[in-house]
C-alpha cells in the first residue's frame, strides 16, 4: 500500500530556498538535480524505509541525495497508521544537527 508524502512549512521552505540558490531556472544541470531531488522524495511513497534512522533521534529518517560535497539530507518520519511519511527538513548534509542534538521539525 503506498504511503503519501507530506512536506512540513519548514521542509517546503527549504525546497524553495534550495531552488532559488542553486539558480534552478537558469541552468539545465541544477534543474535536473532539483527534479532528482523531487523525485527522490516521491520514491518514498513506495519504499518509505529506503533511509535509514539518523543518529540524532531514533524516529527520523534520513535520505541521503546527492554526492560529496553537495549532498542533502532528506528528514522525516514514517506514521505507519496513517500510512504517511511527514518530511521534516531537507538540509545540506555538511550541516550539523542543533545545540539540542536533534532536529527542528518547524
Amino acid at each position: 500500500m503506498a504511503f503519501h508524502v507530506e512536506l512540513s512549512r519548514r521542509a517546503l521552505r527549504d525546497l524553495t530556498n534550495l531552488y532559488e540558490t542553486i539558480n534552478t531556472e537558469q541552468s539545465a544541470p541544477a534543474t535536473r538535480w532539483f527534479n532528482g531531488l523531487e523525485e527522490a522524495i516521491l520514491a518514498l511513497e513506495s519504499l518509505p524505509r529506503m533511509g535509514s534512522v539518523t543518529h540524532e533521534d531514533g524516529t527520523i529518517h534520513q535520505l541521503i541525495y546527492g554526492n560529496k560535497p553537495h549532498f542533502y539530507r532528506i528528514l522525516y518520519q514514517i506514521e505507519e497508521e496513517e500510512q504517511l511519511v511527514r518530511i521534516l527538513q531537507i538540509r545540506h548534509g555538511r550541516r550539523l544537527p542543533d545545540a539540542r542534538g536533534s532536529t527542528s521539525r518547524s
